[in-house]
């Protein structure tokens, strides 16, 4: 051989050819054990440390959960007041004017009464108005009283106090007069 083959470097070795060199080198049992407990303990910790930071992060996204349903019931009628306010400045605007008639009483009232509703109709309280002959509903009107009448058994008479309800909730229903059952 001359000396220039002689000094190359041997070709590397495949992944086959070191699985086959491998499998037949003798393997010492006790330390391939080792060798796996330390992967798997080093796989546990890793394991326990995602586990410890997703239940901060729970936590974490629960709290905040918590606190902003702690600001939305603690702030939640402020729209509400805000759209009411300018129906308690027109009432004490009304109630400081000296020497006003009847008429301007009137209409102040009018006006105010109009404020009002419009506040309430912004915040979706709608008011529950059945009118004449309108079919008797159990979970928006509540019966005061029965009377015969030529309309179809069961329906609205008459209404005696208005009901009202908010985002299809009823907060009071209206008390209305009903026909008898024939």
């Amino acid at each position: 051989m001359s000396e220039a083959t002689h000094n190359q470097d041997p070709k590397p070795l495949s992944d086959e050819e070191l699985a086959a060199a491998a499998a037949m080198t003798p393997t010492d049992p006790l330390a391939d054990a080792q060798a796996e407990l330390a992967n798997l303990k080093a796989q546990n910790a890793d394991l326990a440390d995602q586990y410890l930071r997703a239940q901060a992060d729970v936590q974490n996204a629960r709290r905040r959960a918590d606190d902003e349903i702690a600001k939305a019931r603690k702030f939640a009628v402020e729209g509400f007041a805000d759209s009411l306010l300018p129906v308690l400045d027109s009432l004490e605007a009304g109630l400081a004017l000296p020497n006003v008639t009847i008429e301007q009483i009137r209409e102040g009232s009018e006006a105010t009464l109009r404020q009002l509703k419009s506040a309430l109709e912004r915040n979706k309280v709608l008011a529950i108005d059945p009118p004449p002959g309108t079919k008797f509903d159990p979970h928006h009107h509540q019966a005061i009283s029965v009377v015969p009448a030529e309309q179809e058994p069961n329906s609205v008479v008459g209404v005696l106090q208005k009901g009202y309800s908010i985002a299809d909730r009823v907060l009071r229903p209206a008390l209305v007069t009903v026909t008898a059952p024939k």
